[in-house]
């Protein structure tokens, strides 16, 4: 979802007429039910007579990787959930669990909002800080979590960033929800993670904005007039027509589903679509930036 602070933008809630989550405490990995998957595996692996190398080669995983599960250190995504309960003959038993394992990928403030956009039917993002999430390659998100203040360690900066590209999983669905990002310039010109991340940041931004269901607009730093700039949001529409707005800073997360407050950031979006550079001088923009570079 967009990006307000260049960290896991991801929180939400319960959809009251709006609603408000503090982030609680952090980590997830190594918590409650992570460490109950982790056992179940192990055991799994165990009555199934292999040792951790020979199901790591079975499933595709590295050995460390595979321990990290067991241990309850990392989360496990929904792929190799599948692979092990197949080639384990668990009978069910872990796939039991890949619900809450999808929803332990995220902070806890974010596991709602993460919900609604995999569901909706249309996304629509302003962001002005960093690229938003669902753009954003694996060499850009990385350096996004090692920014974070408390640092994060690398178990939990590795799981933000599977979470972060599983999330771009949405853009296979069929049929595909219809999405469109208004990124400010300065968003583009802030070299997070170095000058070959950004490009190779840019160069994803251009295949996104190729997709016939994605439009990509910039709002050039040039530009007179900004109705933005109270900061970063995300309008959803869900298939029963259903508008929700979403908005976080600082980790506190607010789902609004009230008509007046998410109409006033639908008027904003339509405002801040008609001030920025239209799709196709978007992607010669960022074109043009990618040639300075």
């Amino acid at each position: 979802m967009s990006e307000p602070t260049g960290v896991e933008n991801e929180g939400a809630a319960g959809l009251g007429e709006g609603h408000q989550r503090d982030p609680g405490p952090e980590p997830e990995v190594g918590s409650g039910i992570v460490r109950v998957f982790g056992r179940q595996l192990k055991r799994c692996r165990v009555r199934a007579g292999l040792e951790r190398p020979e199901l790591a080669s079975m499933v595709g995983y590295s050995v460390s990787t595979i321990a990290a599960y067991e241990q309850g250190r990392r989360i496990p995504p929904p792929r190799l959930i599948d692979r092990a309960d197949e080639v384990l003959d668990a009978g069910g038993v872990l796939l039991e669990m890949k619900e809450e394992m999808e929803k332990a990928q995220y902070p806890a403030f974010f596991r709602d909002a993460a919900r609604l956009e995999a569901e909706a039917v249309e996304v629509h993002v302003y962001a002005n800080q960093a690229v938003p999430g669902l753009l954003q390659t694996k060499d850009y998100a990385r350096a996004v979590f090692g920014m974070m203040r408390p640092p994060l360690d690398e178990d939990a900066i590795a799981q933000r960033v599977a979470a972060r590209l599983a999330r771009q999983e949405v853009f296979a669905k069929r049929p595909a929800p219809l999405m469109s990002f208004v990124i400010d310039e300065s968003v583009l010109r802030r070299p997070i993670g170095g000058r070959a991340v950004l490009r190779g940041q840019m160069e994803q931004i251009l295949l996104a904005g190729q997709r016939c269901t994605v439009e990509i607009q910039v709002m050039p730093l040039d530009s007179e007039e900004n109705a933005g700039l109270a900061g970063p949001f995300t309008l959803l529409e869900t298939a029963e027509g259903r508008r929700i707005a979403y908005v976080e800073v600082q980790n506190v997360s607010h789902v609004h589903t009230e008509r007046r407050l998410v109409k006033g950031l639908e008027v904003k979006y339509g405002i801040l679509r008609a001030q920025a550079l239209t799709p196709q001088a978007s992607l010669n923009y960022v074109e043009k930036l990618l040639g300075e570079r």
